[in-house]
């Protein structure tokens, strides 16, 4: 008999309120009866990694693991390498040192965020109060990026289709995106602020951290658009219903084979 269970995949920090803003998004899962759900970190999290939410699902008479990779792009190699892992794809584009996890499931691999509208809309709410004259204003989204052949058109893929998104929903001028990998973010900035426009720059992270608070900031060069390290995507209560509709996909698919 079928039973399928839940597992949701971030990358993890060793500081604890970033874990806890996972935490608090799953807790606002509304899964069908009897679909276990565990929330599982890459790294940095001890106790709580993917082999443990594995172990965990599998105790409890998992037959087959919905796995959603929580992460922002499906440029990122974590999302390529933890498919490897899982057993859900038989190499990974690029060499990767995670060893594959001893998993007796079924993996069902889902897919990040990406340029899902739902996270348009997060990215518009998050940016709506800072925003005085749409007009006068472009959203610049900034993002992690790759240096890494194919995963870096990923990247710039679906940030310009996110982009697009966010300049139809919000009504500003523009909308644009710059990476940390390849630099682009100074120039990017630099080049609408002399174009006359006010720019609202969204760290496009889960949460806070080194990149958000640190990097971005020292590639700005002090350069003055709205930003702040602190407007990531979470907490929004948007992220549990995109998280669900991915289960409910894999729920029916599932249901179908």
């Amino acid at each position: 008999m079928m039973k399928p269970g839940v597992l949701i995949i971030s990358h993890g920090s060793k500081d604890s309120g970033w874990t806890e803003l996972v935490d608090q998004a799953v807790m606002q899962l509304s899964l069908p009866a009897g679909v276990p759900v565990y929330a599982s970190f890459l790294e940095n999290v001890e106790g709580r990694l993917i082999q443990d939410g594995i172990d965990e699902l599998e105790q409890n008479g998992v037959t087959d693991i919905l796995a959603v990779p929580l992460f922002i792009s499906a440029g990122s190699t974590h999302v390529d390498e933890i498919e490897y892992a899982l057993g859900a794809k038989p190499v990974p584009e690029k060499v990767t040192d995670l060893e594959p996890f001893e998993v007796e499931s079924r993996v069902h691999y889902g897919h990040p965020l990406h340029d899902d509208p739902l996270l348009a809309t997060m990215i518009w709410d998050k940016l709506r109060p800072y925003s005085q004259e749409p007009s006068k204003e472009i959203i610049l989204l900034l993002g992690h990026g790759s240096r890494h052949d194919g995963f870096l058109q990923r990247w710039e893929q679906g940030f310009s289709t996110l982009a697009r998104l966010v300049k139809e929903i919000s009504g500003v001028s523009q909308a644009d995106y710059a990476l940390l990998n390849p630099d682009r973010i100074n120039d990017k900035a630099a080049g609408y602020i002399e174009q006359g426009y006010r720019v609202l720059a969204m760290p496009l992270f889960l949460s806070a951290g080194y990149f958000t608070n640190v990097e971005i900031p020292k590639r700005l060069g002090g350069i003055h658009v709205e930003y702040s390290g602190d407007r990531t995507l979470l907490p929004h209560p948007l992220l549990h219903q995109w998280i669900e509709k991915q289960v409910d996909d894999m729920l029916r698919a599932l249901a179908n084979t």
